[in-house]
């Protein structure tokens, strides 16, 4: 069945491969980003399957325009992918107060704004599909990527309930998890570092910046093969919870997993322990 995506921050990384993949599947696309003159040059097409939409998620009001352009153009959205985002790095302290709101307003309040305008559609359609990009950053935290992973944890656990609450109409919500994939986001174009000088925290910042900078376009990750693993996820009858991609991001994830097991093992006599106790 031919499906029509909605995908933001499709002008480059992961959510370019998502648009170039969909619509090599022979799919309609609704291909948004905040500049789409770059995203049309990416893709050398205008396709009858494809609409270009300029859209920053941070404004609810256009995405319910982009929503209804969506409509009008193919007649129903399947599958959102909320793909827009960045990272903020560097210690807490040293990131200020205005970049911490900028980050929480693109990565989670303008995810919400997509999905909130595009879950009435799917409700009437008693069907559809979201796919919500989060990181190994939503499933543990890092050193010197505090404001970052709390905005991941914020997404996955906003995706969690979310499920629960669609689901009786037929829309299914998959967290996707990826490690260190192999696009800009490493880059100043996709990553932030703290805005405040604190002595105690320089060298720490310095080495982290010097880290990601050596490791940029040397990550692991193939952009391609998570876009494809995506569309094939999205025709798939079985639609897990949670998609981790990478070697790293499995290996990242079962090593906390298991650490948070043994821990709570270990202290599972304590936690019983403030239960009322019946005489």
């Amino acid at each position: 069945m031919k499906k029509t995506w909605l995908v933001t921050g499709s002008s480059r990384g992961i959510g370019l491969e998502i648009v170039k993949a969909a619509l090599a599947e022979g799919d309609n696309v609704v291909a948004t980003a905040r500049n789409v003159t770059t995203l049309r040059e990416h893709l050398c097409a205008d396709a009858q399957e494809v609409e270009y939409i300029e859209l920053d998620v941070q404004d609810s009001t256009a995405a319910k325009t982009a929503v209804a352009r969506s409509i009008d153009r193919f007649g129903s959205i399947d599958v959102l992918v909320n793909n827009a985002g960045f990272g903020q790095l560097g210690p807490f302290e040293t990131v200020d107060s205005a970049a911490i709101e900028q980050q929480f307003a693109t990565n989670v309040f303008g995810l919400m704004h997509v999905t909130r305008a595009v879950l009435p559609e799917m409700r009437r359609q008693r069907r559809g599909h979201i796919f919500n990009i989060s990181s190994i950053g939503g499933a543990i935290g890092f050193d010197g990527a505090s404001i970052y992973c709390s905005t991941k944890f914020a997404v996955e656990g906003f995706s969690e309930s979310l499920s629960l609450e669609v689901k009786r109409f037929g829309i299914d919500v998959t967290i996707v998890e990826p490690g260190f994939f192999r696009t800009d986001f490493l880059d100043a174009s996709s990553v932030h570092y703290g805005q405040v000088d604190i002595q105690d925290y320089v060298a720490a910042a310095r080495d982290q910046k010097s880290q990601y900078d050596s490791y940029s376009h040397l990550q692991p990750g193939n952009p391609k093969k998570l876009a494809h693993l995506i569309i094939e996820t999205a025709s798939s009858p079985r639609r897990p919870a949670r998609l981790i991609a990478g070697s790293d991001a499995l290996s990242l994830s079962r090593d906390a997993l298991n650490n948070r097991i043994a821990e709570l093992e270990e202290w599972a006599s304590t936690s019983v322990s403030t239960d009322y106790q019946e005489v």
